[in-house]
């Protein structure tokens, strides 16, 4: 894996948890392109480690291809370390699903229709499991996969399309065909690791931080339609929202701009 493709985590927690702060430097934009890095002692320093330590977390960066490290001449952020992220809105939903689908290409892993799994149960809060179709997608921007996809849809609307739909067009786009009204989505965000299975397809190490993300997708009847479980790397995708200050006195408080577009242009 090269040219910033994937990642190599290092030996080593202390190692681990400085690479993964350099890396997060990098893909917000706070080293660029060009900058040179702190000496390792400095940077020992700095971190509370050992020059050991700083040396496995600049080495692991260097086989990500982020960083050009050369003996008596310092570590340099390459020019060309990543992609310029793709930037999804909380506050528009619809909107960036219709770019994304535009813009990204999606493999299909697997596809299959049996009992929902008992998360989805729980989180849905249904008596039992009903049988759905479960599909694992991997979306890729320019070819270098940056999402993992599992969605499950209940058999009676996921009857309406077939294998071969769901590997070429987006699934909102499949349940409005099947006649589903979309009419809102629940969805929470937090982080993860990397399994073995995902990190393959994402193209990154075991262990690996990952942002999730669960939608909960309901149609007018207030009926799910869908339950999405998403995994992303952080450094190829962000999650954004625009805040407005509203409200007067102590009430003031920061609210959602509902509709705000991304504040940059991926």
């Amino acid at each position: 894996m090269d040219g910033g493709s994937g990642t190599h985590l290092p030996e080593g927690g202390k190692a681990r948890r400085v690479y993964l702060q350099l890396r997060d430097m990098l893909s917000r934009g706070a080293l660029r392109p060009g900058d040179t890095l702190p000496g390792e002692q400095k940077m020992a320093a700095q971190y509370g480690v050992s020059r050991v330590t700083i040396r496995r977390a600049l080495e692991a960066l260097a086989d990500d291809g982020l960083i050009d490290k050369r003996a008596g001449a310092g570590s340099t952020v390459r020019e060309t370390a990543q992609d310029t992220p793709l930037a999804g809105n909380l506050a528009s939903l619809m909107p960036q699903l219709v770019e994304m689908g535009q813009r990204t290409e999606a493999r299909l892993l697997s596809f299959a229709y049996g009992p929902a799994p008992a998360a989805v149960v729980r989180a849905l809060g249904l008596a039992e499991a009903v049988t759905v179709q479960t599909a694992v997608r991997v979306r890729l921007l320019r070819g270098v996969p940056f999402s993992h996809l599992t969605t499950h849809v209940p058999a009676e609307i996921a009857t309406n399309y077939s294998e071969a739909d769901l590997a070429t067009t987006p699934l909102f786009r499949l349940l409005e065909r099947s006649g589903v009204r979309i009419a809102s989505a629940r969805q929470s965000v937090t982080a993860t690791l990397a399994t073995p299975e995902v990190a393959a397809a994402l193209d990154v190490s075991v262990g690996s931080a990952l942002t999730a993300l669960t939608r909960i997708v309901t149609d007018d009847q207030g009926q799910w339609v869908e339950y999405l479980s998403a995994l992303y790397r952080p450094d190829l995708y962000r999650l954004d929202m625009t805040l407005s200050r509203v409200g007067a006195g102590e009430d003031r408080h920061w609210q959602p701009v509902i509709g705000a577009p991304p504040e940059t242009d991926p």
